[in-house]
């Protein structure tokens, strides 16, 4: 593993990298109405080339209508209408598959609360044209969070320990959502098998890219709290996020000793 967080595994090496294809972002929605066009704003003027999907789970306040406002005027925004609240994960299942249907080779992961901020994504693209997924990271150097209480990064950074010992990942933001892949990354995870939702959805994509031989590197970003809305972090996301990532890491060490491949 080298400095900056990054995986070279035998997939990697050697490997020429092709060009990137036209870029995706992802932006999962329920309850945005205060965030939405401002985030669509300043991802349109960060990197004009790139489309925006916002995936709306049927937001009661009027996200979804805010978004197919801005994709009237603007033909590099779309909008994926959703039955209701289905979880994160699911979202972004829902946006990816969208993405590779309509052949982009860049898929972006974004929060559209301003946390992730899409000034800093040109880094992520630029990173990913000698990679298979770029991470944004806060726990690398350089990267930094502002406005969080200790609690809640203490909870983060513990998440990640836990996560990155348990699993053995060579990540050190493994549950963050600022990342980019490469469409063929995506197709090589095995996305029909993901059934985590909340945010441990992040920590199985991770730990699946690595599994898979993946390069993946981390950036620094710098992660800024939200200031409009509500935080979707939840007792139950915790509870979920622990258990499963105890289960795989405790499954990954029976088949270990068992001989067996890790799934």
């Amino acid at each position: 593993m080298n400095d900056g967080g990054g995986v070279p595994r035998d997939r990697a090496q050697g490997r020429r990298y092709g060009p990137l294809g036209r870029a995706l972002v992802i932006i999962p929605t329920y309850n945005e109405a205060e965030n939405i066009k401002a985030i669509v704003t300043r991802v349109r003027e960060a990197v004009p080339e790139a489309n925006i999907l916002v995936a709306d789970d049927n937001s009661p306040d009027g996200t979804g209508k805010i978004a197919d406002e801005l994709a009237a005027h603007d033909d590099k925004v779309h909008v994926l209408h959703r039955k209701g609240k289905e979880g994160l994960g699911a979202a972004y299942l829902a946006g990816f598959a969208w993405g590779i249907e309509h052949d982009f080779g860049v898929l972006v992961e974004m929060d559209a609360d301003g946390s992730h901020q899409p000034e800093e994504l040109p880094r992520l693209l630029t990173a990913l044209k000698g990679a298979d997924l770029v991470l944004g990271s806060r726990w690398v150097p350089g990267g930094r969070v502002v406005n969080w209480p200790k609690s809640r990064e203490f909870l983060s950074r513990g998440g990640s320990t836990y996560s990155r010992l348990l699993l053995g990942v060579p990540i050190r933001d493994v549950t963050g959502g600022f990342r980019a892949f490469r469409a063929e990354t995506l197709e090589g995870l095995g996305l029909t098998e993901v059934a985590s939702q909340g945010y441990c959805f992040q920590v199985d994509l991770a730990r699946r890219a690595v599994a898979a031989g993946y390069h993946v590197v981390e950036v620094p970003i710098t992660f800024v709290e939200r200031e409009l809305g509500d935080s979707k972090m939840s007792r139950d996301i915790v509870v979920e996020a622990l258990w499963r990532v105890t289960a795989w890491g405790v499954g990954d060490r029976a088949n270990r000793l068992l001989g067996r491949k890790r799934p």
